[in-house]
This record gives structure tokens, C-alpha cells and sequence, in this order.
């Protein structure tokens, strides 16, 4: 792994591989971890779906989970999420 990929790395607690799932889903699969994870902890997420950061964002922004970090690299969108302490249902 590169110097730059290393100092880039955010630390987290969980880890989703929703690589090749079509929308809906990696979102599904995502809200399953948050709800059993606990408080502002992070959960890292790989997809592939072209939708996935539009999903995400709209996601996150409904249930008050917080985007912390987005990437985009050679067609994986890369999201690191915490997890809010007072989840909006849906």
C-alpha cells in the first residue's frame, strides 16, 4: 500500500463489501450493519452501483448517519460512515 493510500485510511469498525449488488441492495444491506452497530462508530462501505453516491447521501441524509469520508476509485465508491447516535427510522 502507498505512503499516500496510508495516510489517507480512516480507521473503522466494520466492513461492508457490497461490490457488484445493484441498488436497492447495498443501501439494505448498509442500514442491517448501522442498526446493530454502536454509536459513532464507523462503518466502511465498497459498491460498485453507478447510484451508490447519490443513494448513500440521500440515505444518511434521512436518517442523520454521517458521510465522513466519500472516494471514487477505478469504478469503487468508497463511503465511511458513522453512525448517529439518535437514527431517524425509515
Amino acid at each position: 500500500m502507498s505512503d499516500e493510500k496510508i495516510k489517507n485510511r480512516i480507521e473503522f469498525d466494520n466492513y461492508l463489501d457490497a461490490k457488484g449488488l445493484n441498488c436497492p441492495l447495498p443501501i439494505l444491506k448498509t442500514k442491517v450493519l448501522l442498526n446493530k452497530m454502536s454509536v459513532k462508530k464507523i462503518l466502511f462501505v465498497e459498491a460498485t452501483d453507478p447510484h451508490s453516491k447519490i443513494d448513500f447521501e440521500a440515505y444518511c441524509a434521512r436518517t442523520n448517519h454521517e458521510i465522513i469520508k466519500f472516494d471514487l476509485t477505478n469504478g469503487i465508491y468508497s463511503f465511511y460512515i458513522k453512525r448517529a447516535e439518535n437514527p431517524k427510522k425509515i
